[in-house]
This record gives C-alpha cells, structure tokens and sequence, in this order.
C-alpha cells in the first residue's frame, strides 16, 4: 500500500513541477530585438546553431531597411511568429510603411515568416519561386518536425514578384540586387549602394559551418570570388554568424568549401566509403567555427552521392 501511494505521490510532484514550469516559461517568443548596423539599418541577430525547439529555428540573421519610401524588408524568418514578431519589432523602430519584402533562397529560415507579410510584394529571384513551389511544403513539415510548437499556424506563402539582376531605387536608398547560385540554385545578395552594406543572401557563413542541403560548391565558389570582388562593401552581413567590417568571411568560406570538396574527392579516390569519410579529421583551422563536426557529417551526406558519381568509373 505504501509503495503505490509514495508513487501516486511522487508522480504528482513531478506533473505539479512541469506545470509550474511551463507556466513559468509563458507563450513562446523569439524576443526579436532589431540591432543598428549602419545609417537606417537594422538587423535581428540569429543563433548560429541547429534548428532545435530551444531556439525556434532563429537561427538567420534577417534584416530591414528604413528609407524615405518605406521599410525593406530582407528575409522573414522561419515561422510565423517569428515574421509577426519581426514586424512587431519594425513597428517599434518606426512608423513607415514596409514597401517589400526579398526573400533570398527557398531554406526555412528566409521564407516561412512570409505570412506577416502577405499586403506587400514578397521578390525573389525566379529560381528561388520555383524552388518555394516544389519543395516548400516539405520544407515546412520539416520544420514542424525540428522546432515543434514554434511553428503553429505556419503555412507556405510562395514570392509573389520575380526579380533579377538590377539596381533599384527606394526613396534615399540605391539598392543593388545581385543574382548568385551555389549554396541553392538561386541565392539573392543585397548591397545597399547609399551605406555599402552587403546582405549576402546565403552564400557567406560567419565562424559558423556552411550548410550544403542544395549545394553545387563549384557553382558556389565561384559566387564567393564575385562577391570578393565588389567595391564599396563596408559591412558584411553574412546569413549566418557574425557581422563583420570587411570580407574576411567571404575568404573563411571559401577556404571550408575548398578544403571540403578536396577532402571528400581525395577520399573518395582513395577508396574510403562515406561511414569513414565521416570520421575524417578536420583542420585546426577551422576549430572556432560553430557546429563544426556535427555540420560536416551532414555535408559528407549531402556531398558524397554525387562525387562518388563523379569521380568513380562507370561499369558496363
């Protein structure tokens, strides 16, 4: 009789303290609060780890512009909430309508807060729209999977204005727009001509491990050497990671892309199969970069398939 009641008992304490806990917490909030990076604009830090349902999928350092025509927004974040609360946050800076909203690529992150924003043109690049049309909804399911309740009444909303190479003018604000491919089949950069800020639109990760899910890395070495390029960047913001004056980031990931192709090439040359490409050792160099093994095991994934294709000799 004792033991049962003791049970009872102790199961009570434990459902008692996970209310209190849950009470304690109160409604889920990414507690957005926007950062000045230069002269009108602003940017909502992310974390630079996993999705996970500690964080939210808040993980993407989106951004707004605040011109003479109206606020620009760039990127919406991965849920809902996250695009409810960043328009909150915009409101709270200022009173200016928002003109539009560019979306980068079709990762969550960039697009699943869309429906904050559904009374103004949503832009991205075409391939961007496609991409959204077929793989979005398995996207968001994903998502719901990862972060769980941070994406209640989250659904797709597809861009609704193509866009393409070009420079356009909002109010005080020379906007150029820049069409690149590699991280995804297509990636939008945004430098700001009036402050040379530079959102780089997926393809620059900042002390934080590139993600490969859709990557052509040839494709995406490339963009990084045309981003190297531009004059005039005085602030680089990368997707993910830290805000930097200057390109050194634009260098770090190219130096990981670079040293990950050659390593899983030479692997595969060597006649590793991909369960020991996975225990590879990575250079120090690269120690201070967040989520670093556990991103590279994924990329291994990603990656291999293909250069295994690529580099084996077909049997007939």
């Amino acid at each position: 009789m004792i033991r049962p009641l003791l049970r009872r008992l102790a199961l009570a304490v434990s459902l008692t303290a996970l209310s209190t806990v849950a009470f304690a917490a109160g409604p889920l909030s990414y507690d957005l609060t926007p950062t000045r990076v230069g002269p009108d604009t602003y940017v909502f830090v992310g974390s630079t780890e996993h999705f996970t349902r500690a964080n939210g999928g808040n993980i993407l350092n989106a951004g707004f512009i605040v011109t003479s025509d109206g606020v620009i927004v760039i990127q919406t974040g991965p849920s809902r909430r996250y695009g409810e609360e960043m328009r909150a946050a915009i409101r709270r800076v200022t009173d200016t309508p928002i003109r539009k909203v560019f979306i980068s690529n079709l990762h969550p992150d960039y697009f699943l807060g869309a429906q904050a924003f559904t009374d103004v043109p949503i832009a991205a690049l075409p391939g961007t729209i496609a991409g959204i049309q077929e793989e979005g909804h398995g996207i968001a399911d994903n998502m719901y999977r990862l972060v769980g309740d941070w994406m209640r009444g989250t659904e797709v909303v597809v861009p609704t204005e193509p866009v393409f190479g070009s420079t356009v003018v909002f109010g005080d604000h020379r906007l150029r727009l820049i069409p690149l491919n590699g991280h995804t089949a297509a990636d939008l950069a945004l430098l700001d001509e009036t402050t040379g800020i530079l959102f780089t639109g997926g393809v620059v990760f900042c002390d934080r491990t590139p993600t490969t899910p859709h990557a052509d890395i040839a494709a995406w070495l490339k963009e990084l050497d045309a981003l190297d390029a531009l004059d005039n960047v005085r602030l680089v913001v990368p997707n993910h990671g830290h805000i930097r004056p200057d390109k050194a980031c634009v260098g770090q990931t190219r130096d990981w892309l670079t040293w990950l192709d050659g390593t899983l090439r030479a692997a595969v040359e060597a006649g590793l199969d991909m369960t020991d490409a996975l225990e590879l050792p990575i250079p120090d160099r690269f120690a201070g970069l967040d989520v670093l093994r556990a991103e590279y095991r994924r990329s291994v994934a990603h990656l291999w398939p293909k250069i295994e294709r690529e580099s084996l000799p077909r049997v007939h």
